[in-house]
């Protein structure tokens, strides 16, 4: 269980005030100058709990930033029913929301997912969604996406809009010291629904003109950079299952694509590249690029993996901290299966 550091000092403070009330009864005819001693070493206990009360969270190991949330492949589970995404949902609102949620496609129906992240986690609370396969096959959700972030631009924050005809499902914006790359895997130059999932001539050539806006920007002044898309470049198996799911069928089926991809973060110092599709839970890091798959988040409805999400922490010394919750299908609950710091 995580206890807040104020619950914990205030705790403390408590207990020495019993302690102090005590000493005061039990010595009330003593020297003065002993009462001054004991408020002295209290005061000294006080500020030394204070700065070594270690109650497990992110910040114990620096100051953060930001926080922001990644949930995916809730499909077909976004309705109000809290043994699905809204039991997610919910759980994010108690640990830590963040300043936004993005979600790595296969969120359809898109108006239900929002309208639960709404409900459940808050009317203002900003989402970022990716188009996954399913959205691209239904055009009914893709004109959803459209409208969603219309113009390319609706969305908080954006700093590049896609190319033409994916202006709206491709983008990228900053948030304090880190830079969001969002890419539809399904523009392939024409239209915004043209490929099996691929990273294209054109849809290569933007995320490179994106990525070089920072290559002459010393070190220290580089954003962190995370890039978003729905299917895995090297698919892999669920961390605590070892199910297997679309294994020749996600970016890697277009080998010199994903490579040629795959080169071009690591040569910008991309820090992770978060996706979904497999619905099973992965971290794999490849030439300095950690590639996060974020499982799925539909809760009880897919038994083959257990529901997941991911709560990112963004320091202010760019070092990131990535907290993973996964379902616990004998209590109900969501509980923090492992805590690891990307280097």
């Amino acid at each position: 269980m995580e206890i807040s550091r104020a619950a914990c000092i205030g705790g403390l403070i408590l207990g020495l005030n019993i302690n102090w009330s005590y000493n005061d009864y039990r010595m009330m005819h003593a020297a003065k100058n002993s009462l001054t001693k004991t408020l002295v070493l209290s005061i000294f206990l006080v500020l030394l709990l204070v700065t070594s009360c270690n109650t497990g969270t992110a910040a114990d190991n620096g100051t953060v930033s930001f926080a922001f949330t990644v949930t995916a492949d809730m499909r077909n589970y976004t309705d109000d029913n809290k043994n699905y995404f809204r039991g997610a949902c919910e759980t994010i609102a108690l640990k830590e929301p963040g300043a936004f949620m993005i979600s790595p496609g296969d969120i359809d129906p898109p108006s239900y997912a929002y309208s639960t992240i709404q409900k459940y986690i808050g009317a203002d609370y900003p989402w970022y969604p990716v188009v996954g396969n399913h959205e691209a096959e239904t055009a009914e959700y893709m004109a959803w996406l459209r409208t969603f972030n219309k113009g390319g631009n609706t969305l908080p924050h954006i700093t590049n809009t896609g190319p033409p005809a994916s202006i709206e499902t491709t983008y990228s914006f900053d948030y304090k010291n880190a830079h969001f790359i969002i890419l539809n895997e399904y523009f392939d130059g024409v239209s915004d629904t043209g490929t099996d999932g691929d990273v294209t001539d054109s849809l290569y050539s933007w995320l490179s003109g994106d990525l070089s806006q920072f290559s002459s920007l010393p070190d220290t002044e580089k954003p962190l950079i995370f890039v978003f898309g729905h299917e895995p470049a090297y698919p892999q198996a669920d961390e605590d299952t070892g199910r297997m799911r679309h294994e020749y069928d996600s970016l890697n089926e277009h080998e010199a694509n994903r490579d040629r991809f795959w080169k071009l973060l690591s040569d910008y110092g991309v820090k992770a590249y978060i996706c979904g599709h497999t619905h099973n839970y992965s971290i794999y890091l490849k030439d300095s690029v950690y590639q996060i798959d974020a499982g799925h988040a539909r809760g009880t409805a897919d038994i083959g993996s257990p529901s997941t999400f991911l709560i990112f922490y963004v320091m202010q010394d760019k070092s990131v901290i990535c907290k993973t919750f996964r379902l616990n299908s004998g209590t109900g609950n969501y509980e923090l299966k492992e805590t690891i710091e990307l280097k």
